[in-house]
């Protein structure tokens, strides 16, 4: 008999080796084998931080490491997309603004306290010393739509939507003097993306948008740096294909009548040999299948996940 899974990623509880490395003479990439990735932006009189960590605890730990190459101030933080792993942590920063898209703060007010709940249970070591976080939400204090361009001196910051697949506010903020793309979690490296609230259907354009820009170093929302136009475009065909294959197995095993579980089994036997080795796999695959057959069937926008709803669905797929 088969023991079942823990939920999501309540057995991982090993510590990560953290590594900081310089992309450009402006961009450092904070990353921790596998866990949530943070990127930083030094120009001539400030600081930009994209994605906070999870807690304002975790968020020193960042800090410290900014500290060592700079002491100019942090003034912006850059919330790439609403997830509770990536800005409950803000206020670790005391940053002067808080920028999103404003897809991104519209979704943080129609679920960002049922994320907040869903997340915390899901991933009990990213959310360690949880009691830092404030009572409430992240807010952004900025929000655009499309681009909005910062000037750290005279360093350019292009704050770009370039279309929707994590989520429909993904932003990612892109440097083109120094040709360094901080993407958030609409790419990933050696690291299962998360599509519980995806779009499935957009994000392999979105991918390509990205890709237009020839980036010459990308920040993955999980997984190494990628240096050099190579790795750079191994992050982004690696990803499209996890998508992709994903898309393909739901739509043939709604083609052929089956209900979810069955269509989960089925993913999950085809995409194991060849992802299954990538960091969250498990945890991933059962939130990414219910997404992708909720949009293939009657929701093409995503339905809110509240910690129960996870406990249930896990319990469908793999009690």
């Amino acid at each position: 008999m088969n023991t079942p899974k823990k939920f999501a990623s309540q057995a991982d509880l090993e510590e990560k080796q953290i590594s900081f490395t310089r992309l450009s003479e402006h961009a450092w990439a904070y990353t921790a084998e596998g866990d949530p990735n943070t990127g930083i932006v030094v120009g001539d009189d400030a600081v930009l931080v994209a994605d906070t960590q999870a807690t304002p605890a975790m968020a020193q730990d960042v800090v410290r490491r900014i500290r060592e190459v700079t002491d100019k101030p942090i003034k912006y933080v850059v919330l790439t997309h609403y997830h509770a792993v990536r800005v409950l942590g803000a206020s670790g920063f005391d940053p002067q603004q808080i920028i999103a898209s404003q897809d991104t703060r519209d979704l943080i007010v129609e679920r960002g306290e049922q994320d907040k709940a869903s997340e915390i249970g899901r991933f009990p070591r990213l959310f360690r010393n949880v009691e830092t976080v404030p009572p409430g939400l992240t807010w952004p204090t900025m929000t655009f739509t499309g681009k909005m361009t910062l000037w750290l001196g005279k360093l350019e910051v292009q704050l770009l939507q370039l279309g929707r697949g994590h989520t429909k506010g993904d932003t990612v903020v892109w440097l083109p003097q120094d040709r360094v793309l901080l993407s958030g979690d609409l790419v990933e490296f050696d690291a299962t993306p998360y599509a519980g609230d995806a779009y499935f259907k957009d994000w392999p354009q979105t991918l390509d948008n990205l890709a237009a820009l020839k980036p010459a170093a990308l920040v993955p929302g999980r997984g190494p740096a990628l240096l050099g136009e190579a790795q750079v475009a191994a992050g982004l065909r690696a990803t499209g294909s996890f998508i992709a294959d994903v898309r393909a197995c739901v739509e043939a095993g709604v083609a052929a009548g089956k209900d979810l579980h069955a269509v989960y089994q089925d993913t999950f036997a085809q995409l194991k040999p060849k992802y299954g080795h990538w960091v969250i796999f498990d945890h991933c695959m059962p939130f990414d299948v219910t997404r992708c057959y909720d949009e293939v069937t009657r929701h093409p926008d995503p339905r809110i996940w509240t910690a129960q709803r996870d406990i249930e669905m896990w319990k469908t797929l793999e009690g």
